[in-house]
């Protein structure tokens, strides 16, 4: 028999609470995106305020400001006690603009391109391709049509990358190896970052002209000038030069299947022998079922690029084995939710 409650309406046997959260998850990232965008983080950098100041500084309207800031409480990234607000420990270190491991830059395209662009997933889902809402079909060429924007782009993803360099760095015995090329490095921050843990390396940036401008400008501000090559190409149909070590970061995912195979091939033909090339993206696991993160990012790629998505572990080694590598090995970054194949060549 049914258990009844006492209005003796029949019992759900189910719990309901989880769907309605993550139906309306998007409400809580959006706060948090929005707590980035307007510097709220960067502002509590200096210390603990309270509403009232916080409202004045941040110019929020008082009909909303409490809740706002107390939405982010129950979020988990800020803390209050007597009134007073402060960043958590982990908000203080990723989300303060004024400290290097600031990852808010990259939160900050999320809000103004991806949430739109997530839109169109019903669309997308049916068509295949990028959503027709976009400014363009390929959005990294939307980006780079304009310098500012394309400098917005590169700092949000080297903030991402400063933290995989520095595990890349401390991950490898790069004792073993002379030179790397970081192929779409951009303007070199990772590059920068890996040649001052490991001073013995000579790097090579390999990427679009548009981007020599802001190589050039990063590297004076890193300390690298002169310390670093630069040079342009397409990887897909010139030669990628030679190094002990090949990078290859948030690359693969950009490309369909068959190009994500041909850039493998490419690179074990670059690699001197006895050298490693290293893929490393936001892979999903072999089963398909666990590392929603990866799973959800397919669909991010779905909504922004004409064929990329992200791929299994499994897939790239198995580009790496088709390609002629000997073996590979695996290292996981960024607490999880990127991994590293890493692809060895005989010597």
């Amino acid at each position: 028999m049914t258990a009844s409650t006492d209005d003796h309406s029949p019992a759900v046997p189910f719990n309901a609470r989880p769907l309605i959260e993550l139906g309306t998850g998007f409400w809580g990232a959006k706060t948090l995106l929005t707590a980035v965008e307007i510097g709220l983080f960067t502002v509590l950098g200096d210390g603990e305020a309270g509403e009232e100041q916080l409202r004045a500084t941040l110019d929020l309207h008082p009909r909303s400001s409490r809740d706002f800031l107390d939405a982010l409480v129950a979020l988990g990234v800020l803390e209050r006690e007597d009134g007073r607000y402060r960043n958590t420990p982990t908000t203080a270190y990723f989300l303060d603009e004024n400290r290097e491991s600031y990852i808010g830059g990259w939160m900050r395209q999320a809000s103004k391109h991806l949430f739109r662009a997530w839109e169109g997933l019903t669309e997308s889902l049916r068509t295949g391709k990028p959503y027709i809402g976009w400014d363009s079909e390929d959005f990294f060429e939307r980006l780079y049509e304009d310098i500012d924007e394309r400098r917005s782009f590169i700092a949000a993803m080297d903030a991402w990358n400063t933290h995989i360099a520095a595990e890349l760095a401390a991950g490898l015995d790069w004792t073993r190896h002379g030179t790397f090329v970081d192929v779409g490095g951009a303007r070199g921050n990772l590059a920068a970052t890996l040649l001052k843990a490991q001073p013995h390396l000579q790097g090579t940036v390999l990427d679009r002209p548009e981007l020599a401008e802001l190589f050039e400008e990063h590297m004076r501000r890193r300390g690298t000038t002169g310390r670093i090559g630069f040079t342009t190409g397409d990887f897909f149909n010139e030669p990628i030069p030679p190094a002990d070590v090949l990078i290859f970061g948030h690359i693969l995912h950009d490309w369909d299947d068959g190009q994500r195979e041909t850039l493998v091939r490419r690179a074990f033909e670059a690699v001197e022998p006895g050298g490693v090339a290293i893929f490393y993206d936001r892979m999903i696991d072999d089963d398909r079922r666990h590392h929603a993160t990866g799973l959800l990012g397919c669909l991010n790629l779905l909504v922004v690029t004409p064929g990329g998505s992200e791929y299994t572990v499994a897939d790239c080694r198995r580009y790496a084995a088709d390609a002629g590598f000997a073996s590979t090995s695996t290292l996981p970054l960024f607490d999880g939710l990127e991994t590293a194949v890493i692809a060895h060549k005989a010597g």
